[in-house]
């Protein structure tokens, strides 16, 4: 692991934070390495408000999809709200079909099938639209590549609006309004809101339209937060409003679908680490082993009791796919080690068999284990089909359109891609994708890294510090959890392995002058020599508490330690 220590902020504004705060140092530091330099900049940030949000009329076509569903309901039109199969598509589903239908009551959802679909927009949604009599699609977290099939639909009386939030081609599809904050031609001044982020800025325009505001629609922010931790986008700005009244209602007035979920694991409070470790998966199995609609039947439900028994239903899928997602993860794994790749710049594996639904998550694990970018390819029709991954700070979508001659289709962002491609290309698309890889990567970012906001000693860990520290959350891209780095540290004698494998360490660390605490690595029981007998060592970490018999004590979260 590579630790690097963030640069020292602009020590002025730290000290006028200091003042004006009355807060310490370190502190300060955290506010100004996020971005936070004055008074009011603290106060939206510890204080998120509904008001902070901006008006949604600042997107652009936004007057234009407002109109058209106004004139659907006016005209009494099938609506049909369409999505992707994932966690972020899902719930955008659920929130503009949930919402739409206190309005409309001819509103229906779509979702498409992962196998015979596949990603967006597809023809034989089209098709069910024009059979079933629907003359307007709203597309939701896709649709905006999508030319051929809004200008298809088109053809056939259909309209489309497409609330997207992808980066799109060189074309903008010719629907009757595109909403994404990533058009080059739009001046929304929120960029990374998620699918299910753009959908609630429809819902709100629609409201404002109403004289509603957005505090009448508190009981949607529970899917936006969600759909925000599963797709990984930054929790600053917009998104952390929404995030921050969204975890809010998880953890006190949940929609039914999401309660029987929670109730499942029986946890009290969701963080929003939570909700990308217990919440998304649990939908996002749905789409990757059965259909996207069931997770969106969940997330709808309106009755406790038919809410629970689509969870245990999904709970079900959730445990399948993690047996199916470590078969092919070792699977994989051996295929590098055959074909002599552990080298390479990248992984690429391929295997016709392999379960689509899961590609995405085993190019996950692979990045843990090979640290480079990732794709898994699995058959899917009469083309391949892949998931990327990527390393941080490296942009898988710009290397793949610098392959794009081998490829049919791909869309995604920075760090996470889907495409498609002949088998026929497989070959020689692994070995260009190496080769503008090899070129183009800096070789650091091939060596997992850790990134050190501010080196501290014990004694600046008070319980006041805390209660400051834990109003950073929630916690996400550009606002992660504050990691610290102490030296001249020493085991008490207590320091052993534990776990029922013995991978994990645990210890009491001391310094002079300070509180002892305990500190708790998962996955890093390798490192004990480093510790033991009373060697000093630096360790790198986050402050959490532990509650063991009633009692909370904070503790460290161990990242990596060094002699």
């Amino acid at each position: 692991m590579r630790w690097t220590l963030k640069p020292k902020p602009d020590q002025n504004k730290v000290k006028h934070l200091q003042e004006v705060l009355q807060v310490d140092e370190t502190i300060a530091d955290l506010l100004v390495q996020r971005g936070i330099e004055t008074y009011d900049e603290a106060k939206a940030f510890f204080r998120p408000s509904l008001s902070h949000l901006h008006d949604p009329f600042l997107m652009k076509d936004m007057d234009k999809a407002v109109e058209r569903i106004e004139k659907a309901i006016a005209n009494k039109e099938n609506i049909l709200v369409y999505g992707d199969y994932d966690v972020d598509g899902t719930t955008a589903v659920a929130l503009m079909s949930t919402y739409l239908k206190t309005k409309h009551q001819l509103v229906y959802t779509y979702i498409p099938n992962r196998y015979d679909e596949g990603y967006g927009v597809s023809k034989k949604g089209i098709h069910f639209a024009l059979e079933n009599d629907f003359t307007l699609i709203i597309a939701l977290d896709c649709g905006i590549k999508a030319i051929d099939k809004v200008a298809y639909a088109k053809s056939l009386g259909i309209d489309f609006i497409i609330c997207d939030h992808h980066r799109p081609g060189e074309k903008i599809p010719e629907a009757e309004a595109v909403l994404d904050p990533k058009r080059e031609d739009c001046e929304y001044p929120y960029k990374e809101l998620c699918g299910c982020g753009v959908g609630f800025k429809l819902t709100q325009a629609l409201a404002q339209k109403d004289g509603e505001t957005a505090e009448d629609l508190i009981q949607y922010l529970d899917l936006v937060a969600t759909a925000i931790g599963a797709d990984i986008v930054p929790i600053d700005g917009e998104n952390r409003v929404l995030a921050y009244f969204g975890l809010h209602v998880i953890n006190t007035n949940p929609r039914p679908g999401i309660k029987a979920i929670i109730d499942q694991v029986e946890k009290q409070e969701l963080t929003i680490t939570d909700v990308v470790f217990i919440i998304a998966p649990r939908i996002n199995a749905a789409g990757r082993m059965e259909h996207g609609n069931f997770a969106v039947a969940l997330l709808a439900d309106e009755e406790y009791e038919e809410a629970k028994e689509h969870a245990v239903a999904i709970d079900a899928y959730n445990l399948e796919r993690r047996a199916t997602d470590k078969e092919i993860t070792e699977a994989a794994l051996q295929q590098i080690e055959e074909l002599n790749e552990q080298e390479r710049m990248t992984t690429v594996v391929y295997d016709e068999g392999w379960h689509k639904g899961v590609i995405g998550i085993v190019a996950s694990r692979l990045t843990e284990t090979y640290y480079r970018p990732t794709l898994v390819f699995t058959k899917s029709g009469e083309k391949l089909s892949a998931s990327a991954r990527s390393v941080r700070g490296f942009d898988v979508y710009n290397a793949l359109d610098a392959c794009k001659e081998y490829i049919e289709q791909f869309g995604g962002h920075k760090y996470a891609a889907g495409l498609t491609l002949k088998e026929e290309n497989y070959e020689a698309f692994k070995k260009a994708f190496e080769n503008v890889v090899s070129k183009t990567i800096d070789r650091n970012l091939l060596t997992p890294e850790i990134k050190i906001d501010k080196q501290i000693d014990l004694k600046d860990i008070t319980p006041k510090f805390y209660r400051i520290l834990k109003q950073f959350a929630p916690y996400g891209p550009n606002n992660m959890t504050p990691v610290f780095m102490t030296e001249n540290l020493k085991d008490t004698g207590n320091g052993k392995c534990v776990g029922a494998d013995k991978t994990h360490l645990r210890f009491t660390a001391s310094q002079p002058d300070s509180d002892s605490f305990v500190g708790i690595g998962f996955g890093i029981g390798d490192k004990f020599d480093l510790i033991s007998d009373k060697k000093p060592f630096k360790a790198v970490y986050s402050i959490d508490e532990n509650e063991w018999r009633g009692n909370v004590s904070l503790q460290l979260k161990l990242r990596d330690v060094k002699p």
